[in-house]
């Protein structure tokens, strides 16, 4: 059940526009950067992409890589692009002010029963916190006044309210971050890929060559390994930005639920007084 949520999910992700067009963008982008950039005659010797790269000339090692290359330069600009468009939702997603600060107002005005102030502060606040703690509270308010409703079924109703919110704010939340997590599983795989490939190639070539080439043999191995690093390297930061992201949305999800707790109980406390 697990593995196939999580498919939705990636499946929800490739299908909204963002991704959609980022990633085709992206995929096409790295094919020209390493055909034209990374393979440019400049960075080889006597000017020519099939011969061994320039000494000390790091874009002709990477271009010897393979044609794995320009995928994993494409899965490291995704990373770095769904990285970025995550940092700024989630940036907004906290609002103008201090969460923890918005929490702790917000508990003080349900004490006092000021409600209409805790929507007027939500509004200040704005944020996926604020909306959620805005949506208790105004069925907050609509129940207070219906009194043809039982005081538990009320609590319950605001309970669903806030939940159904939450949900939605999460949502809005994870989107995209199934694309960072699936990156982080599959860049090292593909660099491996790349590698074995490449040390294929290196060891063919010596076999048939006659003659053993040691400087051939540690050009060949060099370049293999470059898909490797490539495929490490982007892993390591779509796991590092993966763990960043969710324990932001963590702290987001508690706030919501102290907020949650606080109107209900208030709520409860209210009925029953």
């Amino acid at each position: 059940m697990k593995t196939s949520s999580q498919s939705n999910s990636l499946g929800d992700s490739l299908k909204s526009g963002f991704a959609a067009v980022v990633i085709p963008v992206e995929i096409i982008i790295a094919i020209l950067i390493y055909i034209f950039v990374l393979g440019d005659g400049s960075h080889f010797q006597n000017g020519d992409n099939t011969n061994h790269p320039i000494t000390g000339d790091y874009f002709g090692v990477v271009y010897k890589g393979g044609y794995l290359v320009p995928l994993l330069i494409s899965l490291l600009m995704m990373v770095l692009t769904f990285g970025i468009e995550r940092l700024l939702t989630i940036g907004s997603a906290k609002g103008k002010g201090s969460i923890k600060n918005f929490v702790s107002k917000i508990r003080s005005l349900l004490a006092s029963n000021s409600i209409d102030q805790a929507i007027a502060e939500c509004d200040r606040q704005k944020g996926s916190v604020a909306n959620v703690v805005k949506a208790g509270l105004s069925k907050y308010n609509a129940l207070a006044k219906d009194n043809s409703i039982e005081p538990d079924k009320k609590v319950i109703i605001i309970q669903k309210d806030i939940e159904e919110t939450t949900q939605l704010e999460m949502q809005m939340l994870e989107k995209n971050l199934v694309i960072i997590a699936t990156i982080a599983s599959i860049a090292t795989l593909m660099g491996l890929l790349g590698t074995v490939m490449g040390m294929i190639k290196a060891f063919s070539a010596l076999a048939t060559a006659g003659a053993p080439d040691s400087v051939g043999l540690a050009n060949g191995i060099s370049e293999a390994l470059i898909n490797t690093a490539l495929g490490i390297g982007t892993s390591a930061i779509a796991i590092i930005m993966y763990n960043y992201f969710t324990s932001k949305i963590d702290a987001l999800t508690y706030s919501i639920d102290e907020a949650s707790f606080s109107i209900v109980q208030n709520f409860t406390a209210q009925t029953k007084g």
